[in-house]
């Protein structure tokens, strides 16, 4: 019974969230209880519908990872989900360069990196001589 509670745990939270990291996988074997309340606190700071809409949440969280410097998968994570709620690449781009002068160049090196992997953006490639 608590391995088919867990299973349905884990689908809710992808079918609410659109992504599960190998955190939530773990955790929820490892530590279902703390797993449970973890996910009480991220839906009241982050993905429960309050006054800003999805989108914008998804690019203060790309900014905010990209700042920290998070791992590449899980900043874009929330690029494609910035995307998927409407957001333009160009848009995420805007919004990490803001992280340049506040966090640095490496820190949105990081970002950057996610943003390249999520949208696979034009290249202008220079001149052969």
């Amino acid at each position: 019974m608590a391995d088919v509670e867990k299973q349905a745990f884990v689908d809710n939270m992808y079918r609410e969230r659109g992504y599960i990291l190998d955190f939530h996988k773990v955790m929820v074997a490892e530590d279902f209880d703390f797993l449970k309340v973890y996910d009480q606190f991220i839906k009241a700071a982050y993905t429960k519908q309050r006054t800003l809409d999805a989108k914008t949440k998804e690019i203060i969280y790309t900014v905010i990872l990209t700042a920290v410097k998070a791992s590449v998968d899980h900043i874009k994570s929330h690029i494609k989900l910035a995307l998927d709620y409407g957001a333009t690449k160009q848009e995420v781009l805007e919004a990490l360069e803001i992280c340049i002068p506040a966090a640095s160049v490496p820190a949105f090196m990081v970002g950057f990196e996610a943003w390249k992997q999520a949208v696979s953006p034009q290249r202008v490639e220079p001149s052969q001589p």
